[in-house]
């Protein structure tokens, strides 16, 4: 991105709320700032069944907590090393969501969302 050879980012999501909010794999809030800040269009393209209307907005969107072990120890040939110091707690969600204001357009098989938000939503509901 910062050598200008990134014209547009589009990702997918697991969920969408009412909002326009998306949840998405670890990592994908922080490609979308990154893409704000180098002036590049960030897009998100779902199905329309991921979009849940019943959901206000990506606060109330439930997160995947994986476990601290998955972090906190690594696979060492046949066996595991604890790479976290003793009574150090590690957090794991599986999501992260990015909010509607860094999103440019969600795409659907019913339309495209854009502006991003709740009105542009309800046009495409049935």
């Amino acid at each position: 991105m910062a050598r200008g050879l990134i014209d547009q980012v589009i990702v997918g999501a697991d969920r969408v709320a009412r909002n326009g909010d998306v949840a998405n794999k670890i990592g994908t809030y922080g490609v979308a700032c990154l893409a704000q800040v180098h002036g590049i269009p960030f897009d998100v393209a779902v199905p329309w069944s991921t979009v849940d209307l019943a959901c206000p907005n990506g606060a109330h969107i439930p997160i995947e907590q994986r476990s601290e072990h998955e972090v906190s120890h690594v696979a060492a040939g046949d066996h595991e090393v604890q790479i976290l110091t003793d009574g150090v707690r590690a957090h794991n969600p599986a999501f992260d969501v990015t909010p509607a204001r860094l999103i440019r357009a969600i795409y659907t098989e019913r339309g495209t969302v854009k502006p991003v938000n709740e009105e542009s939503l309800a046009r495409l509901a049935p």
